[in-house]
């Protein structure tokens, strides 16, 4: 995977027409076993009116070290394949077809181990576990989580599109080595392999109510602070890929999708203040952006009145 985050080149026309360019260009460039996913920040639009309502660029939060270069941006771009060098050269021949945008930020990802379990993604982190078993398994979950109802008091275009937020998370991998993997799976609250550490099968729902006290699982863990309930999920959908820049940068992409970013990933990000985690992992980039609907309409959204 490779997410470019573009912005757009003084003088570069109106945004309705760059973005149809942009559209035009991706079409162009995808196939052959590579796809493009396009989402937008809040900078595309010209009025509030215009924007989806909870389109902000990013706030930090609790300790975030956010690097401007690597985060934010007008329109994202996801390129993924199954192949590095098809994405890598993708990617590439993309960003030299936009002549009216600039390259803010680039980073590449991949996921090891990736796998379909139960229908669900999971993968293997750089910290040795594998994560994905959070999301749903049932389509209609997913999308129910994922994708903006007509209830929503959002404009019209912009119902059946996600916010997405992606996180650029660097991770302590040798300080994080040098636990035990039993102090590791308490600070997570899985064992590595996904199984919960009551016991509970991997495919089932551990009942914290009976561990009040966390002697099982402790309550600053990962996974009990990001989930209290967890027959009551947080509405998001999340994909993850590891990133290994060299010179000791490894760490996580983390992107999510939900209908409402203050019931999804606000609401978890908070939780996890104080998490057992936290002094492990470092936040440097990233942003919010809206992945719209299928079809182009929602570029009359940006169009001159």
């Amino acid at each position: 995977m490779a997410l470019l985050a573009l912005d757009r080149r003084p003088g570069a026309g109106d945004a309705a027409g760059s973005l149809r360019g942009l559209l035009s260009a991706v079409r162009g460039v995808q196939g052959g076993g590579v796809a493009m996913d396009v989402a937008l920040g809040s900078g595309v639009f010209r009025t509030a009116a215009d924007r989806p309502r909870q389109l902000v660029e990013m706030p930090g939060f609790a300790g975030d070290l956010l690097d401007p270069g690597h985060s934010h941006g007008t329109v994202l771009v996801q390129v993924a394949g199954k192949r590095a060098d098809d994405v890598r050269g993708a990617a590439g021949r993309l960003a030299r077809s936009l002549p009216g945008w600039a390259v803010r930020w680039r980073i590449e990802g991949f996921r090891a181990r990736n796998r379909a379990k139960s229908d669900r993604g999971l993968a293997r982190n750089p910290f040795h576990f594998t994560e994905g078993f959070g999301n749903p398994a049932d389509e209609r979950e997913v999308l129910d989580r994922a994708l903006v109802r007509d209830d929503q008091g959002e404009p019209a275009w912009a119902v059946g599109g996600s916010y997405q937020v992606v996180r650029i998370i660097r991770l302590a991998t040798e300080l994080w080595d040098k636990d035990s993997v039993h102090e590791q799976e308490r600070i997570i609250g899985r064992r590595r392999d996904g199984r919960w550490l009551d016991g509970t099968p991997v495919d089932e729902e551990p009942n914290y109510r009976a561990d009040p006290r966390g002697r099982l699982t402790p309550l600053d863990s990962h996974v009990r602070l990001a989930t209290p309930d967890r027959r009551n999920p947080a509405p998001l959908v999340r994909r993850g890929y590891s990133y290994d820049r060299g010179d000791g940068d490894t760490g996580l992409v983390f992107s999510c999708f939900q209908r409402d970013l203050a019931q999804g990933f606000e609401a978890v990000q908070k939780r996890l203040e104080g998490e057992a985690m936290a002094k492990y992992v470092l936040t440097t980039g990233g942003g919010y952006f809206f992945v719209p609907p299928p079809g182009d309409a929602w570029v009359d959204a940006l169009a001159p009145r």
